[in-house]
């Protein structure tokens, strides 16, 4: 499985915005969700920096999330958009692949 790790700082106030957008049944699940091969996400939230989230998302391989991007890349795209008001910053640590 191949895991992608995002960290986030949120604007204060937009906390509640924040993760029903990234959460479980949230628009970047929904998206995802296009494509068979992924597998779900998860939304963290840091309890000691309370404006910090992190999300991971998994999908089959690495394959599978790069044919997402390039049959998708425009939807992406414009949710990216549509949600970069909710945050400060917007890091990927990195992306992972987890042993079975």
């Amino acid at each position: 499985m191949f895991v992608i790790l995002w960290e986030f700082e949120v604007k204060p106030g937009c906390q509640e915005r924040f993760e029903r957008v990234y959460g479980t049944q949230g628009a970047w699940v929904q998206l995802f969700l296009r494509d068979p091969r992924f597998r779900g996400s998860q939304l963290l939230r840091d309890p000691s920096r309370t404006l910090f989230y992190f999300t991971l998302d998994f999908w089959d391989s690495e394959t599978a999330y790069q044919d997402f991007q390039n049959a998708h890349r425009a939807s992406y795209e414009q949710l990216d958009g549509a949600t970069e008001t909710l945050t400060l910053k917007e890091h990927r640590i990195g992306s992972f692949t987890m042993s079975q």
